[in-house]
C-alpha cells in the first residue's frame, strides 16, 4: 500500500493543513452557512478525512522513528550512493550466487527471501521466493520488508532496482566479472553485513587456493579448451566471461576467447576445425543430459580431445556462480586440464 503526499518540487513530501482564521470566522454572517453546508454528508467526508489524515500522521512518525537506525553509506558497483541500515537483519538476495555468499557468511538466519533458482545451500531453497532470477516480483519483495536487496548490475534490470528503492528498500549492486572480483565481492558483501573480519578471512583463504592453482600451472603447457555451457544448440563463451577467467586461471587455452559474442552458438564442423585438446560439458539442463552429451563426443574421433579421452564433465554451479564455490570449481578444472599434477 502506498501513499503520497504533496510534492514540494524538491522530492519532498508534506501535509498541508490550511484553516479559517478567526477574525474571518467571526465577519461571517448568518446567510453565509450556505457557504459551508453541514450535512450528514459532510460530516463522514469530515470523519474520512480524519481518518486518512490520522494513518498519514503515524506512518510518518513511523519511518521517523526508522531513520533514527544507525545507517552507513557505500558505493556501489555503478557508483551510486547506497545508505544501508548497520547491521542489516533482514536480507534478500537476487541472485543464486550472493545467496551462496550470506549463507557461507553464516547469514543464513537474516535472509528472508531467494530467487527461485537460488538452490544453493539446501536450506535456502526453503525460503520464500520473490520470482526468478530476471523476472522479480516486486510486491513480494515489499511484502518480505527487507532492510537490504543485493542485486547484480547484469541480472536486475535498473527499471527493478528503481522500483525497490521507491518503496523505501535499499538496494546494493554488485558486478564481479571473474573469479577474483568474486573474492572483492565476498569482502564487500561481509563489510555491508557487519560479519567484516569473518568475510576477510574467508576472501584470503579464497585467494591463497587461487594463487596455488596459478603457481601450480604456471610452468605447464596450456592446452586448447573448449566450454560447452548448452547441449543444444551447442553454445560456449568468450573471453568477456568468468568461465573464460577459470580457463586461464587453470592454465588453459580457451578456444573461443575472441568470438564477438559474449555466448555463441558454434558448430561442430567449426569444433572440428579448431581442434581442442579438452572439452569439459558443464550445462545448465537439470534432466541429466551430461553424460549422454558426454557420449554423443566420443563419436568424433577425429578431435584431439577425443583421442585422448578428455571429455569431461563439470558441475556448472561450480563454474557459473561467482560465489564462494567458484574456486572449488576452479580446482577441479585445473584437474582435469593437467591431471599430471601433483595436486595433493
Amino acid at each position: 500500500m502506498y501513499f503520497d503526499g504533496i510534492n514540494d518540487g524538491e522530492g519532498h513530501r508534506r501535509i498541508q493543513i490550511i484553516s479559517m482564521s478567526s477574525e474571518r470566522r467571526n465577519r461571517l454572517k448568518p446567510e453565509d452557512s450556505r457557504v459551508f453546508p453541514f450535512d450528514q454528508n459532510d460530516i463522514r467526508k469530515r470523519k474520512s478525512f480524519a481518518g486518512i489524515f490520522l494513518l498519514v500522521a503515524v506512518i510518518i512518525l513511523v519511518n521517523l522513528g526508522a531513520g533514527t537506525a544507525l545507517c552507513a553509506s557505500y558505493k556501489d558497483a555503478l557508483d551510486r550512493k547506497v545508505e544501508i541500515r548497520e547491521p542489516p537483519g533482514r536480507i534478500i538476495p537476487l541472485a543464486p550466487s550472493l545467496t551462496e555468499i550470506l549463507y557461507r557468511l553464516g547469514l543464513g538466519n537474516r535472509v528472508v527471501g531467494v530467487t527461485a533458482h537460488c538452490n544453493y545451500p539446501p536450506e535456502a531453497a526453503a525460503k520464500p521466493k520473490v520470482g526468478s532470477y530476471i523476472n522479480l516480483n516486486i510486491e513480494q519483495i515489499v511484502s518480505l520488508a527487507p532492510e537490504l536487496v543485493i542485486g547484480t548490475v547484469d541480472g536486475n534490470e535498473r527499471r527493478i532496482v528503481e522500483l525497490i528503492e521507491k518503496a523505501g528498500i535499499s538496494v546494493y549492486l554488485v558486478n564481479p566479472r571473474n573469479v577474483r572480483d568474486a573474492i572483492v565481492t565476498i569482502a564487500l558483501l561481509g563489510e555491508l553485513c557487519g560479519v567484516e573480519a569473518k568475510a576477510k578471512a574467508l576472501a584470503a583463504q579464497l585467494s591463497a587456493r587461487v594463487d596455488k592453482v596459478v603457481e601450480m600451472t604456471a610452468s605447464r603447457t596450456k592446452p586448447l579448451v573448449f566450454l560447452q555451457i548448452n547441449l543444444q544448440p551447442i553454445m560456449t563463451v568468450n573471453s568477456r566471461t568468468i568461465h573464460h577467467d577459470l580457463i586461464s586461471l587453470a592454465g588453459g587455452r580457451n578456444m573461443t576467447s575472441r568470438e564477438p559474442i559474449t555466448y555463441p552458438r558454434i558448430s561442430m564442423e567449426e569444433i572440428i576445425h579448431r581442434q581442442p585438446d579438452i572439452i569439459l560439458i558443464s550445462s545448465m539442463d537439470r534432466g541429466g543430459g551430461f553424460e549422454k552429451a558426454r557420449e554423443e563426443w566420443l563419436k568424433w574421433s577425429s578431435i584431439p580431445a577425443v583421442k585422448a579421452g578428455r571429455v569431461h564433465l563439470i558441475e556448472s554451479d561450480l563454474i557459473d556462480r561467482p560465489s564462494p564455490r567458484v574456486v572449488e570449481g576452479l580446482e577441479k578444472m585445473a584437474r582435469l586440464i593437467h591431471p599430471g599434477i601433483n595436486w595433493k
